[in-house]
């Protein structure tokens, strides 16, 4: 019979492939930002808060604050990677205010990272602690990246039309929180379950809306660009 321990792992490496392909999703608008040498109207903020959220998530899972967490290290380390270097296209591609603002903030995430880590460390003595802490902190940030896709649902309800958000970005966000879900209940972690069952619900949402406005979706229709929009990961 297969332990508990290993039908975690195994949950934890199928949550990593999917966490990838959404940390992956955006590939297709740096191509575009690439190929038109300028990032257009393209927003760098989900990417950027992206950036601190990976950072986060890192931290709670090293094993002087939450132990046991490797695939939580490894599926967010390796976005923390793939999201910098969204950002750094942002930066080589945008000009002065844009340019600035993006430095700000990116020196505003590593300050604030710092000052987490300082206080976990030194003023916090035992890994439960330290885990509630960082692991509030990420609930936190989670939570405030679901205003992404509401905002794209709430244009769907708007126009009737599902033609801007993608059926298998849905499916996979969806797929994401509950293969997360599975892996906190198997060794219960709440700050693991809390934004991984929020944003199950979220995927369920579109996934819903999806089937209902399929139907009066007007696929041949020219429109503007779409608003870009960037799905939470864990």
């Amino acid at each position: 019979m297969v332990s508990t321990e290993t039908t975690r792992t195994i949950v934890g490496v199928m949550g990593n492939i999917i966490s990838l392909f959404l940390f992956l999703s955006p590939v297709p608008t740096f191509v575009k930002i690439l190929k038109a040498k300028s990032v257009q109207e393209f927003k760098p903020d989900p990417y950027v808060a992206t950036v601190l959220n990976c950072m986060m998530w890192v931290f709670y899972g090293l094993p002087f604050v939450h132990p046991d967490s490797v695939l939580i290290i490894t599926i967010n380390g390796i976005g923390l990677f793939i999201e910098l270097i969204y950002v750094a296209i942002f930066l080589i591609h945008s000009h002065g205010h844009k340019r600035r603002k993006i430095v700000i903030y990116l020196a505003v995430e590593v300050i604030f990272m710092a000052i987490v880590i300082f206080i976990t460390l030194f003023f916090l003595h035992t890994t439960s602690q330290r885990s509630m802490l960082v692991g509030i902190l990420a609930i936190i940030f989670n939570i405030g990246m679901y205003t992404s896709p509401l905002t794209v649902m709430r244009m769907v309800i708007k126009t009737k039309s599902v033609k801007y958000m993608p059926f298998t970005l849905s499916l996979f966000n969806f797929l994401n929180g509950i293969i997360w879900v599975i892996y906190a209940c198997l060794k219960f972690d709440p700050y693991v379950l809390v934004p991984n069952g929020l944003g199950s619900l979220s995927g369920l949402g579109q996934l819903i809306l999806y089937a209902t406005f399929y139907r009066t979706t007007r696929w041949d229709d020219d429109d503007e660009s779409p608003r870009q929009v960037q799905l939470s990961e864990i």
